[in-house]
């Protein structure tokens, strides 16, 4: 892990991020000498996928998924009104 101070990442920040891309080696950025930042390489992502797909096969299905969850005359719109 190489620490730089802030200026130098502003002049050379392509540079920088080509070489972590390239090496994945870290990069710490600090300011008068304290880490303010991490640069490092992100991790390996397949393309054409999103983060949902790692729920994939991990849900159940309990019940009848078409017939309504409550019975008709438990909702308010289908009961008679009374005068």
């Amino acid at each position: 892990m190489r620490v730089i101070e802030a200026s130098e990442f502003k002049a050379r920040c392509l540079a920088i991020l080509d070489e972590v891309g390239r090496t994945g080696e870290s990069v710490v950025i600090s300011k008068h000498g304290r880490p303010v930042a991490e640069l490092v390489r992100p991790r390996r992502q397949r393309k054409g996928r999103f983060p949902q797909d790692a729920l994939r096969g991990t849900g159940r299905t309990l019940g009848d998924i078409i017939a309504p969850a409550l019975p008709s005359d438990a909702w308010e719109a289908t009961r008679e009104r009374r005068s």
